[in-house]
């Protein structure tokens, strides 16, 4: 059986544009610049537009063009996109190793919320 081939990775733009995307779920170009404005004010609606169509030619969002304003959504849930980004990162920075990105993580500088939560999420899984 032949492996099917490794989904898009999304450059920092595309990441961003999903990450406005996602929770929207569905929109068209003008609407997602709508939602980009608030956090970049100089961004284009050309810019947007562009973008999302080399996304969708990348296979990073899909495209129904039965309107006149085509909607986009993304092609991968956030939680698949992020957990294949994970795995990848692992990979590559870290040689294969999750306990040497955890440390790496853990040694940048978390906030003492952050890390009562992760301590608390170990204990959890202890108790299972």
């Amino acid at each position: 059986m032949p492996k099917s081939p490794a989904p898009p990775k999304p450059t920092a733009a595309e990441l961003d544009l999903l990450q406005t995307l996602w929770p929207l779920g569905a929109a068209t170009a003008k609407q997602v610049h709508q939602a980009l404005l608030m956090q970049r004010p100089d961004v284009t609606y050309a810019t947007v537009l562009r973008l999302m169509q080399i996304m969708h030619t990348k296979g990073l969002l899909i495209r129904d063009e039965s309107e006149r304003s085509h909607i986009y959504a993304p092609a991968q849930a956030q939680a698949s996109l992020q957990t294949n980004l994970l795995k990848d990162l692992i990979q590559k920075a870290f040689s294969g190793s999750a306990k040497a990105l955890v440390m790496a993580a853990l040694k940048s500088g978390i906030s003492k919320k952050d890390r009562e939560e992760i301590e608390s999420l170990l204990k959890e899984d202890d108790r299972a």
